[in-house]
């Protein structure tokens, strides 16, 4: 049975940082494509960033770039998300995903992922 965990969100102000964590059972992470998404209150879930299988090839919205970081820890079967300056618009409900099939047409749609995880809540408030 897989199971994804998300830990790590908590409520933070402006301009700090958090280190979200995924950790995953029941399947082997280095053979899987991992994902990070967000569903802000009220909107639809939106892509955050992706790392591919092999590990070396990471994508991000456009708008989070330089201020996000996925990463993963196949030896531990957990993916990270290091999210640094944060902003009020960045408060949403976090889950990591994951899937073996996902192609680089896709990597950013959630249709993509079969397993997710609950999800975490970041709170980004003064």
């Amino acid at each position: 049975q897989v199971r994804l965990v998300e830990s790590g969100g908590g409520s933070v102000p402006p301009g700090g940082s958090l280190r979200l964590s995924c950790k995953v059972s029941g399947r082997d992470l280095s053979a899987y494509a991992v994902a990070w998404f967000r569903q802000p209150p009220g909107k639809e879930r939106e892509f955050v960033a992706a790392n591919r299988r092999s590990g070396t090839s990471t994508y991000y919205a456009d708008s989070l770039k330089g201020r996000f970081t996925i990463s993963r820890d196949n030896a531990k079967n957990t993916v990270y998300l290091q999210m640094n300056s944060l902003k009020t618009e960045d408060t949403a409900v976090y889950h990591c995903a994951i899937d073996q099939g996902v192609i680089l047409s896709s990597i950013r749609l959630p249709s993509a992922y079969d397993w997710w995880g609950q999800g975490t809540q970041v709170t980004v408030s003064s």
